[in-house]
C-alpha cells in the first residue's frame, strides 16, 4: 500500500525537477518576476478591500504551490486583478472586521472547485467561451478598475458600490480632492508612464514605490494615505489559518464560481500563448487542478485568489525563464521581501498603488482584440457589448454568469444557422452534384440529401424547418447522408421520427447512411418501434459514398417491386465470411 505513494512522489518530481545545471539560470530569472510581483500582489489585495500584506502572501506562495503543480511549466501564478476584483465585488456587503475570513474561506473554496473542475475532466470546456463574451469581459474589468482607483487617486471616499458610480461622484466634486494625494498620484502614473519606455521597465513599478514613499516621507504630507493607516504590516512569514466555515454565505459560494470561472478561462489563455518547452501541450485538466492547489494553499496562508497572470508570465520569460522554477524561485524571493522588507511596505502610499493598477488596467485593454470582434458580425458585437455592459454594471459574479449563458445562446445559435443541406445527385464515374433543395418531394422518387453543420439543440430545429415537405406525395424516399456522425440527440432523434412518420403516412420511408455503427444500432432503442419499418439505417463504410450507394440501391429496388429486397447492413463482415456473404446475397437477389 506504500509503493504507490511513493511511485506517486517520484513521478511528479520527475516531471518538475530542474534541468541539470539550469538551477541557479532559473533563480536568477526569478528576481525580476518577485521585484514586479511585490507591488502587483499589494495593489490587487487593496480591490478585494484587505491589508495588502495579504496580496505579498498571496503573491509568494501562490507562485510556489503553482509552479509546483501546473502542467504548463512557464505559467506564472500569482495575484491577477480579475480574480481580485471577482472577490471583492463578493465581498462587498461584509463588514470590514469579516472580510478577511470571509476571504479565506472564498479562496479555498474557489481552489476547491477548481481541482474538482479538473478530476472531473472539464478543461475542454473553457474552448466553449466566447472570443467576443471573454473579450467584453475583460474590457468591462480592466475599466472597472480604472475607474475604482480614482478614489485613491484623489484621496475621497464616494458614495455608491459600483466603480462607474464612485467614479461620477469623483469626477463632479473636484474641491473634496486631497492636493498633495493627487500629486503623489498623478507623479506616479507620469513616472510608470515614463519608465516603460526604458530598460528599467521590469521595475517601474517598484522604482515608483521608492520614490513617492520617499518623497512623501522627506515631504511630511500627512494627509497622503499610506498602506500601514489600512492596518499594521505584519513581520515575517505568513502563519497558516484554517477556513471557518461559519462565514459561509451565498456571497462566498457565488464568489469562489465566479473566481474559479475567471481563474480556470485566464489560465487556459497563458497556457495556451506560452506553450511548453519542446512543443508539448499542456493538459487543461492538470493546469485546473495546479491552480486549484495553488487557492487552496494561498487560502490556508490568508492570501487573495490567485491564478494564471499574463503580464507576470510574460515578464518570467522575458526575464530569461526556461521552466516551471523560474516561477517557483521569484515565489522564494518573494517571502525574503516579507521576512527583510515587511516594515519599509506599510510606508508606500496607497495613491501610488492606485497608479501601478490604473496604468495597469489601461494597457490590459486590446484594442485588437475588440476591432477584431467587432468586425466579426452583428452577434460578436452583440455579444462583447452585452458583457461589457454587464461588467459594469452588475457584480462581476452576476457578470460571469451572463458571460457564460451568452456563450452557450451564441454557440446554439451558430450552430442551427451553420446547419446547411444540400440534394446530392448522382452522375456517371459514382460522383455526386450539389444542388438546392426541393421545396417538395415528387412521387415515387428517391431524394438524396446532405447534411452539414451540428444536429444537436437548435440544429435539429434547423434541419427539421429545412427538410424538403411530403406533402401529399405518395410512395416518396428520403436518403438522409449523415456522414461522420457518432451521436445525436434527443430532438435530432425526434425530428428524423417525425419526419419519417409523415413520409409513411403516404407510402414513403426514409433511409440514413453513413452513420457510425454505435449509432445505428442505438435507432432501433429509441425510435418508436412502430417507425422501424418507416426507417432504415445504413452504418457508415470505409469507403466514401459505399454506405448512401447501398441506401440508394435499396430505396429505388423498394420503389419498383414495392418490398424490400435486401436487409439492411448493420455489420459488414471481413475476409472468407465477407465472400460468403456476398454469394448468399447475390442468391438472395436473383432469387
Amino acid at each position: 500500500m506504500r509503493v504507490r505513494p511513493v511511485r506517486a512522489a517520484r513521478a511528479w518530481w520527475d516531471r518538475v525537477r530542474p534541468a541539470e545545471g539550469g538551477f541557479w539560470q532559473s533563480a536568477g530569472a526569478g528576481v525580476p518576476g518577485a521585484v514586479g510581483g511585490v507591488p502587483d500582489g499589494m495593489a490587487a489585495a487593496t480591490l478585494v478591500g484587505v491589508n495588502p500584506i495579504h496580496g505579498l502572501y498571496a503573491t509568494a506562495v501562490g507562485r510556489i504551490a503553482g509552479g509546483l503543480t501546473v502542467d504548463s511549466q512557464l505559467m506564472i501564478v500569482t495575484t491577477t486583478s480579475a480574480a481580485a476584483l471577482a472577490a471583492g465585488s463578493a465581498l462587498v456587503d461584509v463588514a470590514p472586521e469579516d472580510r478577511l475570513t470571509s476571504l479565506v474561506l472564498l479562496t479555498t473554496l474557489a481552489g476547491a472547485l477548481m481541482v474538482v473542475a479538473g478530476l472531473c475532466g472539464l478543461g475542454r470546456l473553457t474552448g466553449f467561451v466566447s472570443h467576443s463574451v471573454m473579450t467584453g469581459f475583460l474590457t468591462g474589468v480592466s475599466v472597472n478598475i480604472l475607474l475604482g482607483q480614482l478614489d485613491a487617486l484623489t484621496g475621497t471616499r464616494p458614495e455608491g458600490s459600483l466603480a462607474i458610480v464612485q467614479a461620477w461622484h469623483v469626477l463632479r466634486s473636484p474641491g473634496t480632492w486631497d492636493v498633495p494625494t493627487v500629486v503623489v498620484g498623478v507623479g506616479s502614473v507620469l513616472l510608470l508612464v515614463l519608465l516603460a519606455r526604458t530598460r528599467l521597465a521590469p521595475f517601474a513599478a517598484v522604482v515608483a514605490l521608492v520614490v513617492a514613499s520617499v518623497g512623501v516621507w522627506l515631504l511630511h504630507a500627512g494627509s497622503v494615505e499610506l498602506v500601514s493607516d489600512s492596518g499594521a504590516i505584519p513581520v515575517g512569514l505568513p502563519v497558516p489559518a484554517l477556513p471557518e466555515l461559519g462565514n459561509f454565505t451565498l456571497d462566498v459560494a457565488v464568489g469562489a464560481f465566479a473566481v474559479a470561472a475567471i481563474v480556470l478561462v485566464q489560465g487556459a489563455g497563458v497556457a495556451e500563448s506560452v506553450p511548453n518547452p519542446g512543443g508539448r501541450r499542456a493538459s487543461p485538466d492538470r493546469n485546473f487542478i495546479g491552480q486549484g492547489v495553488a487557492n487552496l494553499a494561498v487560502g490556508f496562508m490568508r492570501g487573495i485568489p490567485v491564478g494564471g497572470s499574463v503580464g507576470q508570465t510574460a515578464v518570467s520569460t522575458s526575464a530569461g525563464a526556461r521552466d516551471r522554477w523560474a516561477g517557483i524561485m521569484s515565489g522564494v524571493w518573494v517571502l525574503v521581501v516579507l521576512v527583510a522588507l515587511s516594515g519599509p511596505v506599510g510606508a508606500i502610499p496607497t495613491a501610488t498603488l492606485a497608479a501601478v493598477l490604473a496604468v495597469a488596467s489601461v494597457g490590459s485593454i486590446r484594442l485588437s482584440a475588440m476591432a477584431t470582434a467587432w468586425h466579426t458580425g452583428g452577434q460578436s458585437q452583440v455579444a462583447m457589448a452585452t458583457t461589457f455592459l454587464a461588467t459594469l454594471l452588475l457584480p462581476v459574479a452576476a457578470a460571469v454568469g451572463i458571460g457564460a449563458a451568452l456563450s452557450i445562446l451564441l454557440q446554439a445559435n451558430r450552430e442551427s444557422q451553420d446547419l446547411r443541406i444540400v440534394r446530392l445527385v448522382p452522375l456517371d464515374g459514382g460522383h455526386y452534384r450539389e444542388e438546392p433543395v426541393p421545396r417538395r418531394l415528387q412521387e415515387r422518387t428517391v431524394t438524396v440529401l446532405d447534411v452539414y453543420g451540428s444536429l444537436f439543440y437548435a440544429g435539429a430545429r434547423s434541419l427539421d424547418a429545412a427538410l424538403p415537405e411530403p406533402g401529399s406525395a405518395r410512395d416518396t424516399v428520403v436518403v438522409l447522408r449523415l456522414r461522420g456522425r457518432a451521436s445525436l440527440g434527443a430532438t435530432a432523434f425526434t425530428v428524423l421520427a417525425h419526419y419519417a412518420d409523415r413520409l409513411g403516412e403516404h407510402g414513403g420511408r426514409l433511409y440514413v447512411s453513413g452513420v457510425d455503427a454505435a449509432l445505428a444500432a442505438k435507432f432501433r432503442t429509441v425510435i418508436d418501434v412502430r417507425l422501424h419499418e418507416r426507417i432504415e439505417v445504413f452504418p457508415a463504410r470505409a469507403v466514401l459514398g459505399e454506405s448512401t450507394a447501398d441506401a440508394m440501391r435499396h430505396a429505388e429496388a423498394w420503389l419498383v417491386r414495392g418490398v424490400e429486397t435486401a436487409p439492411v447492413p448493420v455489420v459488414r463482415p471481413d475476409g472468407p465470411v465477407k465472400r460468403w456473404w456476398s454469394r448468399v446475397r447475390g442468391a438472395l437477389r436473383r432469387g
